[in-house]
């Protein structure tokens, strides 16, 4: 009989004997770990911010055992298996991806019930008026506080795409949109199912409370290229043309195509013709910026692996400039005649157009990052420069120091290419991550004023394309942000 009962035992301390935390825990501590999580605990884990990370417990008081997953709900631990065994329903990637969507949920049934949100702690309506009365705010910060309280009392609204053919976009989901100066038109890009892609024109005039509406223009444009990068083009007036790079395949070279925005529309207004079709054979482009500068008129640039061409649309003339890495962003200068362009090395610098091919000297000004640059954007007064990286850092630079003067903590990348989205007038600045969510900062001191889930499951494929305008829809338009996801577009207004 004590026979029996020694070898029933005997497997039990050989499992404590493998493990050192079961040595040094019994078994009763092991089974109510997750029930010694404070209520203030689990209560402060669901307001942090989104992350992709795994929380492998609800709290910092579980231990994470290599191989093993704490449910907090069932307060035990399951063990992972490895995640190529398509039958096994719990493995690391299946966890997050249960996480994330949880999460999201929760923060978008938060913003349904919300209708009043704070920005800022101690800075509602009410406080910000009573404040300005009584003189502790000048019109400067009055101005700048108020955005920030509409930016987070934006309510989310399905946007109405009318078209002449409803099946048009019904099957093929945004990639990236993009507005125009005056924000009434939006350029679109659809990924295609049999692959390709597919792009045209929205125009935004009819985008008005309560009903939402835009017009898709008629003709859309397909290609079975990937489409790496676009820019709006001002040659015949401003944004008269749209400036695409697209990636070559097969035997068919890489190019850049300046395609005229009048060629998505049927009917012209009098005296406007159609512009200017250009293509130029340039291979493998990975971004590419259209000058407003008067040194660089008519001119763009498109960022290539290990060299950046300065391209003339009228005479054709070329300048070429070598560099030690893929430049993945570029966007010019408007008062000085220099080009910015961020890499995959991380290095920043910027090239004086005035001098030519082979010369020395041509760059003006370098910063580093430690990630590939994705962005960058000269600020109005062209002093600063923000700029963020596949690490999700983003940074303010200080162009006379060389020093990075501010960092916008909450960005989440891992290896995408994702632009910044910089807005002077409101004090903004916007930024998807990978974690599908979009983030709104203050420029001012880097304080995250909101996050906004994105309004389908999260996905690595499906990361949302925003546009964020302080006139949405022409010059009579209000501020507002528009983002699309998947098949649908969404707008968020001032209210």
């Amino acid at each position: 009989m004590h026979k029996t009962n020694w070898k029933s035992r005997r497997p039990g301390r050989r499992g404590q004997r493998q493990n050192p935390w079961f040595r040094q825990h019994g078994s009763n501590e092991r089974c109510n770990t997750g029930a010694q999580q404070s209520p203030q605990d689990s209560g402060h884990s669901d307001e942090e911010a989104p992350s992709t990370s795994s929380s492998t417990a609800g709290s910092s008081s579980v231990p994470d055992l290599p191989g093993y997953y704490f449910d907090p709900e069932k307060n035990r631990y399951f063990r992972l298996l490895p995640g190529h065994n398509n039958c096994n329903p719990l493995t690391k990637e299946s966890i997050q991806q249960k996480e994330m969507e949880h999460k999201r949920l929760q923060l978008l049934e938060e913003e349904d019930k919300q209708k009043k949100k704070i920005a800022r702690m101690g800075f509602n309506a009410s406080s910000l008026i009573q404040k300005s009365k009584l003189g502790f705010l000048n019109v400067t910060s009055y101005c700048r506080l108020a955005h920030e309280l509409r930016v987070s009392c934006m309510q989310r609204k399905k946007v109405q795409i009318h078209s002449s053919d409803p099946s048009a976009l019904a099957n093929d989901r945004f990639n990236l949109i993009l507005a125009d100066t005056n924000s009434d038109r939006l350029f679109t890009v659809n990924d295609v199912r049999v692959g390709g892609s597919k792009y045209g024109i929205i125009s935004l005039r009819g985008l008005k409370p309560p009903t939402f509406r835009v017009h898709m223009h008629e003709n859309l444009y397909f290609t079975n290229r990937k489409v790496n990068s676009v820019c709006w083009a001002s040659l015949n007036h401003l944004d008269s043309h749209i400036l695409l790079c697209l990636m070559g395949i097969a035997e068919t070279p890489g190019c850049a195509t300046l395609l005229p925005a009048s060629l998505f529309v049927n009917s012209h207004p009098a005296g406007d013709r159609p512009g200017m079709l250009c293509s130029f054979r340039i291979p493998g482009a990975w971004s590419c910026a259209w000058s407003l500068n008067i040194q660089a008129n008519n001119c763009f640039s498109t960022g290539l692996s290990r060299w950046v061409l300065v391209t003339n649309v009228v005479t054709g003339h070329r300048l070429s400039f070598g560099t030690s890495s893929d430049v993945l962003a570029q966007q010019f200068a408007l008062m000085a005649p220099l080009l910015f362009n961020g890499c995959r090395s991380g290095e920043i610098f910027a090239i004086d157009l005035r001098c030519r091919n082979q010369g020395k000297g041509w760059k003006a000004t370098r910063l580093f990052h430690d990630s590939a640059v994705t962005s960058v954007q000269i600020l109005q007064e062209e002093q600063c420069l923000m700029a963020s990286d596949m690490a999700g850092t983003i940074k303010l630079w200080d162009l006379r120091t060389t020093k990075c003067i501010r960092q916008y903590e909450g960005h989440v990348n891992e290896y995408a290419h994702l632009p910044l989205h910089v807005h002077e007038e409101e004090g903004i600045v916007v930024a998807v991550g990978q974690d599908c969510y979009t983030r709104i900062w203050s420029l001012h001191d880097a304080h995250l004023l909101r996050t906004i889930p994105s309004p389908h499951p999260t996905s690595r494929t499906n990361v949302p394309s925003v546009a964020f305008s302080s006139r949405l829809g022409g010059f009579q338009g209000a501020p507002g942000l528009l983002m699309a996801v998947q098949q649908d577009l969404y707008c968020f207004s001032y209210s």
